[in-house]
């Protein structure tokens, strides 16, 4: 009798407890649909002057190392440059522009779905006389997706603006091919650059199926509709096929590389090597050692400068997993 009553009870519990988790279920839901409604724009431009974040910094400093009368000197200093900029901006067509923008890829280049946005934002204020400027970290991915963001950078030229690339870090291969459409490229001395060249490699597990007797079926029309498989058989004339598609990509990416930097040895550096900034100088890859921190704190003496950020919500799926899709992208 108690072991029938502790089993009635226990599947009491596990229905009520299946009950209270769907409810919360439902409660996080609605509280979820409930916040997005109440933030109302997801998506949105954000500006940032960058001489009043110097300035900041530069006051913050200031104040707690100087005497109180000499800290006063500076602020009188500090509003007297806004008054002379605010004169010079009257008084003719205003001091020279530049926009920032930050673009830092993956894989599958999915930051150019803000890039494009940026971009399409400057050009509706920027001339001929600004400046945009890219800070670029990306070691390259997806073809079609940094042909796309390469596209987007162009652009800004077609526009006649100038364009300046900076790589503190790494541009490699689809990140190169994004950082050549400049006018101008700086990087860091130790800034990895380069690695012109295209890979493709997949796993196949043909042998290990027809070990256990497991078929695999795929069809298709078109003689060259699939190349290389994961789970068929692969033949000599798929790899030689797949082959054929890496050269001729290769080929495309050199001549856009070319077209860019005229200047370059071709043979010598569509090798799929990358080298450090400072070879990648002497090979005429870049035309500057130099970070964009030095970049910027000498720019702001003589222009003004605005950092762009379009800022989109993510969805709630990706806010949750979006660190274990991101590990699963590396």
């Amino acid at each position: 009798m108690w072991t029938e009553f502790i089993s009635e009870y226990g599947m009491f519990l596990a229905k009520l407890g299946t009950v209270v988790v769907f409810i919360l279920f439902i409660i996080s839901v609605a509280f979820y649909l409930y916040m997005r409604a109440k933030s109302g724009i997801e998506e949105h431009l954000e500006v940032k002057n960058i001489n009043r974040k110097y300035e900041q910094l530069q006051l913050m400093l200031n104040s707690s190392m100087l005497p109180k009368q000499q800290f006063k000197r500076v602020i009188k200093e500090i509003k007297a440059k806004h008054k002379a900029r605010d004169r010079e901006s009257k008084g003719g067509d205003g001091r020279h522009r530049i926009f920032v923008l930050n673009f830092k890829g993956d894989i599958r280049a999915s930051h150019v779905t803000s890039l494009r946005e940026e971009i399409s934002a400057l050009l509706t204020v920027a001339n001929d006389k600004d400046e945009v400027l890219v800070v670029l970290e990306s070691g390259g991915g997806t073809v079609h997706g940094y042909g796309l963001a390469a596209s987007q950078l162009q652009r800004i030229r077609d526009h006649g603006i100038k364009l300046t690339v900076a790589v503190d870090k790494v541009a490699a291969s689809g990140g190169y091919m994004m950082a050549c459409v400049a006018d101008r490229i700086i990087a860091a001395p130790f800034a990895v650059i380069g690695s012109i060249g295209v890979l493709a490699q997949i796993p196949n597990f043909y042998r290990f199926l027809k070990k256990h007797d497991i078929d695999f079926e795929q069809l298709h029309a078109g003689q060259y509709k699939r190349t290389l498989s994961v789970f068929g058989e692969n033949t000599e004339e798929d790899r030689e096929k797949m082959q054929q598609e890496l050269e001729d990509t290769h080929a495309l990416f050199k001549q856009f590389v070319k077209e860019n930097r005229p200047g370059v040895d071709l043979e010598k550096i569509a090798t799929g090597e990358h080298w450090y900034g400072k070879r990648a100088l002497d090979m005429g890859l870049v035309d500057e050692l130099r970070t964009s921190d030095d970049f910027l704190t000498e720019a702001v003496k003589a222009a003004d400068i605005y950092e762009l950020e379009y800022v989109r919500k993510k969805p709630f799926m990706e806010r949750m997993f979006g660190s274990t899709v991101k590990l699963l992208q590396q």
